[in-house]
C-alpha cells in the first residue's frame, strides 16, 4: 500500500509531459487536438450555470430591455476581447497559463501570479459544489445539502482526474438539455408574466425597487468569467488553427454566457428568484425535474471546468503529477463549497478587481516588447522574476478600488497594469536596468 502511494504521488516528468493533458512543457504537434472536439468542449464549457445566477442579479436591479441585454453583451464582449488575446497567446506557443506567466513574471516570480490564480479557481470550484447542493436540497443548513454537495464534490475530482477527455463527455448532454430548458424557461416566465409587455413592465418595476447602475452591472458580468477569459490558454494551446482559438473565447462568452445571462435574468424577474431550479420548480413536477437534471448537468461541467484549470497550473508551477493536484484542488474545493457559495456576489466583486492586471503584464510583453514571440524552447534561460510585472500587477490592482460612477473597474485594472508594465520596462531599459524579462527569442 504504502509502495502504491509512493508511485502515486511520484513525480514522473516523461510520464506527465506525454500525457494528452501535459502541464509542464509547450504541447508537441500530436497533441494538439482536433477541430470538433474543441469547439464542443468550448459549448460545455460556456454553458457554465455563472451565467443564469449572474442573469438573475442583474434582473433585480437592471431593466430588462434595453438596459440588461446592452450591459450585458458589453461585459460578455469585454472578456471576449481579453480571452480572444489570451487565447491566440495559448494557440501561438502551445504553452498553459503557468508557462506563459513564466515567459512574463520569472521561473520563480510564475508562482506567486499561478497559486493565487489557483486559490481563486478553488474557490469558484467550492461555488458550484454549493450551488450543486443548494439545488437539490433547497437550503444551506439541511444534512442534505452537506451530504449532495460532498457527493458533488468527489463526483467533480473523479471526472476531472481523467482530463480533456473527461469533460467533453459531460459537456455535450449538458450543452442539450440546458438550451431546451433554458429556451422553454424563457417561454415560461413571459408567459406567467403576462406576456411581453406585461414582462417589459415587471421588469422596470423590480429593477426599481433596488437599482444597480450600468457600470455596476458590467463590471459584475466582467467579474462573473475574468478567470476564463484570461486562462484562456489552458484550452486554445490544443488548437491546430487560429480561428478554432479565438471562436472557443466567441462560443464561451458571446453566445453561451450571453444567452444564459439573459435567460437568467428572465427568471429571476418573474420569480424573484436568481436560482434557475428554484424556478424551474415552480413550472410542476416534470419541467421541474427536467431543469433539475439540467441544472445537474450544467454543474458538472461547471466543475469539471474549474477544477482542471488550477490543476494544470500547480501541476506545471508545483512538479507534482497531474492526477496528485487534480484530487488536493477537488478536497479544497469541496470543503470551501459547505460555506462559500452564499457568497457569490461578493466573489464575483473580488475577482472583478484583483484577476484582471495579473494578465496586464503578459499581453503588453507577448503582443508589444517580443512582437508576438516567445521562444518555448528557451525557457530555462529565464530570468528568476521580473520586477516590472509584479510592479504593474500592484499598479493595476489598486486602481480598481478608486470608485468612479464612470470607470469599469475590471477593465480599468486591465489597462492600468498594460500601460505602467509598457513604462516600467522601457524606463528600466533606457536606464540600462535589467529587470528580468521574456525577449529571449531575437535581438
Amino acid at each position: 500500500m504504502k509502495a502504491k502511494l509512493k508511485a502515486w504521488w511520484r513525480f514522473d516528468a516523461v510520464e506527465e509531459q506525454s500525457s494528452a493533458d501535459n502541464p509542464l512543457t509547450p504541447l508537441a504537434p500530436e497533441q494538439r487536438r482536433d477541430t470538433f472536439p474543441l469547439l464542443t468542449l468550448a459549448f460545455g464549457w460556456g454553458f457554465l450555470v455563472t451565467g443564469l445566477f449572474v442573469g438573475g442579479a442583474l434582473g433585480a436591479g437592471v431593466k430588462f430591455w434595453p438596459d440588461l441585454v446592452y450591459v450585458s453583451f458589453l461585459g460578455n464582449a469585454s472578456n471576449f476581447v481579453i480571452g480572444a488575446l489570451v487565447g491566440y497567446i495559448g494557440y501561438k506557443t502551445a504553452c498553459n497559463s503557468g508557462l506563459l506567466y513564466r515567459f512574463v513574471y520569472g521561473r520563480v516570480g510564475a508562482y506567486l501570479p499561478v497559486l493565487f490564480l489557483a486559490l481563486l479557481l478553488i474557490g469558484w470550484q467550492g461555488i458550484v459544489v454549493g450551488a450543486f447542493g443548494f439545488a437539490w436540497a433547497q437550503d444551506f443548513n439541511s444534512t442534505t445539502f452537506y451530504l449532495v454537495a460532498l457527493i458533488a464534490g468527489i463526483l467533480f475530482t473523479a471526472t476531472t482526474y481523467f482530463g480533456v477527455r473527461g469533460l467533453e463527455l459531460v459537456s455535450i448532454p449538458s450543452v442539450v438539455v440546458l438550451i431546451l430548458v433554458g429556451i422553454y424557461a424563457a417561454y415560461s416566465n413571459i408567459f406567467q408574466a403576462g406576456g411581453w409587455n406585461a414582462f417589459l413592465e415587471l421588469s422596470a418595476t423590480t429593477a426599481a425597487k433596488a437599482p444597480i447602475s450600468n457600470i455596476e452591472a458590467i463590471n459584475i458580468v466582467i467579474g462573473s468569467w475574468i478567470v476564463g477569459a484570461i486562462v484562456m490558454a489552458e484550452y486554445t494551446r490544443f488548437s491546430k488553427k487560429a480561428w478554432v482559438a479565438l471562436a472557443i473565447p466567441f462560443i464561451v462568452l458571446i453566445i453561451a454566457q450571453w444567452f444564459l445571462q439573459i435567460i437568467g435574468s428572465m427568471g429571476g424577474i418573474v420569480s424573484g428568484t436568481h436560482d434557475f431550479t428554484t424556478y424551474m420548480r415552480l413550472q410542476g413536477f416534470f419541467i421541474g425535474g427536467i431543469g433539475l437534471i439540467g441544472m445537474s448537468l450544467a454543474l458538472w461541467t461547471t466543475g469539471d471546468a474549474n477544477l482542471y484549470l488550477p490543476v494544470i497550473q500547480t501541476s506545471s508551477v508545483l512538479r507534482r503529477p497531474k492526477r496528485v493536484m487534480t484530487v488536493i484542488c477537488g478536497l479544497l474545493g469541496t470543503i470551501l463549497g459547505l460555506g462559500i457559495y452564499q457568497h457569490f456576489l461578493e466573489w464575483i466583486g473580488l475577482l472583478a478587481n484583483l484577476v484582471p492586471p495579473l494578465i496586464g503584464p503578459v499581453i503588453a510583453d507577448f503582443y508589444i516588447v517580443n512582437r508576438m514571440k516567445f521562444d518555448p524552447q528557451r525557457m530555462d534561460q529565464l530570468p528568476l522574476w521580473n520586477p516590472a510585472a509584479f510592479a504593474a500587477y500592484v499598479l493595476g490592482a489598486a486602481s480598481t478600488f478608486i470608485e468612479q460612477d464612470w470607470m469599469v473597474q475590471s477593465l480599468v485594472g486591465l489597462f492600468v497594469s498594460v500601460v505602467a508594465y509598457l513604462v516600467i520596462y522601457y524606463a528600466a531599459a533606457m536606464a540600462g536596468v535589467k529587470m528580468g524579462h521574456s525577449r529571449i527569442s531575437h535581438p
